[in-house]
């Protein structure tokens, strides 16, 4: 586990980051993704403990099987920004991923 957090983060970024990689990892699909799918069907499942439907978690795959997840937070560009960051990050290192 890594924990990156810049000098001028808010005090809840941490948390909302670890939430968002603890939901993408869990429904093995982004936070993004599946808060949008609970909005209609299975919202339920939005009262689980540490999942949360905000964007910016990304589980981390190989091939089919689901290893872990990133997940951030406090982007100055919003959701959509914290998602493509956490994918880009992954698509550097997937060729070091088994």
């Amino acid at each position: 586990r890594v924990l990156l957090q810049g000098d001028g983060a808010s005090p809840h970024n941490p948390e909302l980051a670890r939430r968002k990689a603890y939901t993408a990892r869990t429904f093995q699909q982004t936070s993004a993704e599946w808060a949008k799918r609970t909005e209609t069907t299975n919202a339920g499942q939005r009262m689980l403990t540490d999942v949360i439907p905000l964007g910016g978690g990304v589980p981390i795959k190989v091939g089919q099987e689901t290893i872990g997840a990133v997940g951030l937070s406090g982007a100055p560009m919003g959701q959509a920004q914290e998602e493509a960051c956490a994918k880009a990050g992954i698509a550097k290192v997937a060729d070091q991923l088994r």
